[in-house]
């Protein structure tokens, strides 16, 4: 396969098996191993191809220098009963985030609402899923993170990094047609500079900004020099990531990591001196449509509300109107049924990671 040729497709079941096993040799149970690479492959399977499995090398050296740990369980720092704070203690992201949403779940459907703040937590991959669980559950969550130790983003009318990626994810549970509205507030991830970095899509012209004030679409801004298979690390580069939306998102990166960031303990992503750990922080509130007592009104004013959205005249002939969700719904069957698509140097740098901890990579 050239570098030049069309990316690899890789099933999903040896794709998650080969994650798994890299995290069993990189010394995780079973069970973390799982969950990591049941939740890198979905971000692929959902088309998040900047949280999926071109993570791995990055996870695995995290693990090696410390950054992040194994076999974590969240500490309890305070907790109101309807208001819970949460210490990741630096664990695997798989794993805290996951604790965390649990607990504001089970909160949630016994008191009708609950706040969870969750701080040091590894990085907890894309948090769409934790809304899709809440979803699940039949509540309403909103969910602001942060990545403290990670400024990347320039704020408006700025050059220097400021901000991290921080995302927002809202999910709202209509019977038959969920809307989970998952982004980033940079105006591309992180990830999908590592995926362009890697060979994968390109990034948009205008998504990076150099010191000089020029826009920039090339990977180089964000990590310097790299090189084709290998770690890419913002360090070395002297550029950052543009807001997304001018000083609408701007504003919100800044929001974020106030709440995410400030109030849980964690720390916004700044002031730092250097690059090294980083750690998420999460605010995520949970609702019950239930408690309101306005179930019934909600599922039906909410689903003829976002039908009547739906059937909006497209803008170009055969276009669509899509709800938050649908992509990646739709982008999950094809996977499933085709396999995840994944660059080479993406593959390459998956393979080199497994070779290097004594895994046998599979035949493709």
């Amino acid at each position: 396969m050239d570098t030049d040729a069309a990316p690899a497709r890789i099933a999903a079941a040896t794709l998650e098996a080969l994650v798994r096993d890299i995290f069993l040799a990189a010394g995780c149970d079973a069970a973390e191993a799982g969950r990591i690479a049941a939740h890198l492959l979905g971000a692929n399977l959902a088309g998040h191809d900047s949280h999926g499995v071109a993570r791995v090398p990055r996870y695995v050296e995290w693990l090696e220098s410390g950054y992040v740990v194994k076999g974590r369980t969240v500490e309890t720092v305070t907790d109101g009963g309807t208001f819970l704070l949460l210490d990741g203690r630096f664990g695997f992201g798989q794993t805290v985030a996951p604790q965390a949403v649990a607990l504001g779940i089970e909160r949630a459907q016994r008191h009708g609402t609950c706040l969870v703040g969750l701080r040091n937590a590894g990085h907890i991959g894309r948090v769409g899923d934790y809304a899709e669980r809440a979803v699940a559950a039949g509540l309403i969550s909103i969910h602001f993170v942060n990545v403290a130790g990670s400024c990347l983003v320039a704020p408006f009318g700025g050059v220097e990094r400021r901000f991290s990626t921080a995302p927002i994810a809202i999910g709202v549970p209509l019977a038959g047609r969920p809307v989970v509205l998952d982004f980033a507030t940079s105006l591309v991830a992180e990830g999908k500079v590592l995926v362009a970095a890697n060979g994968g899509k390109p990034l948009p012209a205008d998504a990076l900004i150099e010191p000089d004030g020029r826009l920039s679409g090339d990977p180089h801004t964000l990590y310097g020099p790299y090189e084709r298979t290998g770690p890419r690390n913002p360090a070395n580069g002297r550029g950052a990531i543009r807001a997304f939306g001018e000083h609408k998102g701007s504003g919100l990166a800044l929001m974020c990591e106030l709440l995410a960031g400030a109030l849980t303990g964690g720390g916004p992503c700044g002031p730092v001196k250097e690059r090294g750990r980083i750690a998420n922080g999460m605010l995520s509130i949970y609702l019950s449509p239930a408690h309101f007592g306005t179930e019934e009104e909600f599922q039906r004013a909410g689903r003829a509300y976002v039908d009547w959205v739906k059937a909006s005249r497209p803008a170009t002939p055969g276009g669509e109107v899509l709800l938050p969700g649908e992509p990646e719904a739709r982008t999950r069957a094809e996977r499933l049924a085709n396999g995840v698509p994944l660059q080479r140097d993406t593959w390459d740098s998956i393979l080199a990671t497994a070779r290097r901890l004594g895994v046998t990579p599979p035949a493709v």
